[in-house]
């Protein structure tokens, strides 16, 4: 029985995936050509460049939230600390008392 893969086939097997992503970079970048040739295309490709720049930002914003909500935890674990329970004391008013009136 003679083998089913040969020196071409595992040649031809390695080049597909560069030929299928060289395939796929050139339709894209045709794609791109496309849409920037319709009317308006600049306008949509800029406005597409821009909310990747932005998504971008807020993703990295997004992610220091944790950092700031450690941050906030550990000033109010302090601030309870700084914060000494209150003792309610009572003040006691003084009482004065009046003698008795003389009876005529």
């Amino acid at each position: 029985m003679p083998q089913t893969t040969t020196k071409g086939a595992k040649s031809r097997a390695k080049s597909q995936p560069k030929a299928i992503v060289t395939r796929l970079t050139g339709a894209g970048e045709d794609a791109l050509q496309r849409i920037v040739d319709l009317p308006g295309g600049h306008r949509a490709l800029g406005a597409f460049n821009d909310l990747r720049t932005r998504v971008d930002e807020l993703g990295k914003k997004v992610r220091g939230i944790d950092a700031l909500e450690r941050r906030i935890a550990k000033l109010e674990k302090q601030v309870a600390e700084l914060k000494a329970p209150r003792k309610t004391t009572t003040r006691r008013t003084a009482t004065r008392r009046t003698p008795p009136r003389a009876s005529s």
